[in-house]
């Protein structure tokens, strides 16, 4: 059996774009092992009709609405090898699986590595987190602490003074703000500090103490950080796809990638982290986009 599509992920893109293919009866290998960016996230807002969702029930009930289409297959195995063919993919798992597709969708996400202070896994995805869309609302009006070692954190201090005046921004070192920032941030009686964090300290998830290299300690509840994502493709070397600067498979508005028959959706596009209702969009439109391709095909041939 050559499959129609191949799905490489199960996030809100990939499932979102198994639920249209399916509807479409399409043939579907949707893969999926189980490893999503936000396992640590307790509840996933921004969502209509799914706010405050965890990502277990996200899951279940996306894949109960799903698998309900019965062109649809759900392989719960790891992707090991994908080789171009003249006429689709051909896709091998850590089992030893092979299957054969027309079209490829990548919609894999990101690997997520947290920064290397202690006290961070304890309390991200708790207390500290990095999207203010997406908890913002639930650390309003508490006492923050922002780390962030890049430029764009005068915008995000920006934006997260929506949500509490009571902020501390840290860049864990100088020269990340200019002065006419700090001047700026100031008026707004936001606090910056260029020193180093050694340690975050907490129970039960709950941050109580930001410390410093210095030794010195101040007392926050929450805050948010910047991790470091990288794309989890993995295949551009075998299939040779473009990239864009954050490292996010290349594609156009549709989601057709620089390769023939492959196409990208959700974060593995962007290199950075977006909503699930983003995510789950970019799927929808992946698929639209590769039955119109089949479509157009079967018609040609």
């Amino acid at each position: 059996m050559i499959y129609d599509c191949a799905i490489i992920g199960g996030g809100p893109a990939g499932l979102n774009a198994a639920l249209v293919l399916g509807r479409a009866r399409r043939n579907v290998a949707l893969f999926d092992h189980n490893r999503p960016r936000n396992a640590v996230t307790h509840a996933s807002h921004g969502f209509l009709t799914r706010d405050g969702v965890t990502p277990a029930e996200f899951r279940r009930v996306a894949y109960e609405e799903v698998l309900k289409y019965p062109s649809v297959e759900h392989h719960p195995v790891e992707v090991t090898d994908i080789r171009k063919l003249n006429a689709g993919f051909l896709i091998s798992t850590h089992e030893g699986e092979q299957i054969q597709a027309r079209k490829l969708l990548f919609a894999s996400g990101l690997q997520e590595t947290l920064p290397d202070i202690p006290g961070v896994r304890n309390l991200y995805g708790k207390s500290l987190f990095y999207c203010p869309y997406c908890d913002g609302w639930e650390l309003r009006d508490k006492s923050l602490f922002v780390l962030f070692d890049h430029p764009r954190v005068f915008h995000l201090a920006k934006l997260l003074y929506n949500w509490s005046r009571d902020l501390i921004v840290c860049t864990n070192g100088p020269g990340i703000l200019t002065n006419e920032q700090k001047q700026i941030l100031a008026s707004r009686d936001i606090v910056v500090s260029e020193q180093s964090v050694s340690a975050f300290h907490g129970s039960d998830g709950k941050l109580r103490l930001v410390e410093f290299t210095d030794g010195s300690r101040i007392e926050r509840t929450g805050g948010f950080i910047a991790p470091k994502w990288v794309p989890r493709a993995g295949f551009q070397q075998e299939l040779g796809y473009a990239v864009n600067d954050l490292g996010g498979i290349l594609t156009d508005e549709m989601g057709k990638s620089t390769v023939p028959g492959l196409f990208a959706a959700g974060e593995v596009t962007t290199g950075f982290p977006s909503q699930l209702i983003v995510a789950a969009a970019a799927g929808s439109i992946a698929a639209a986009s590769i039955n119109l391709e089949l479509t157009e095909e079967a018609f040609n041939s």
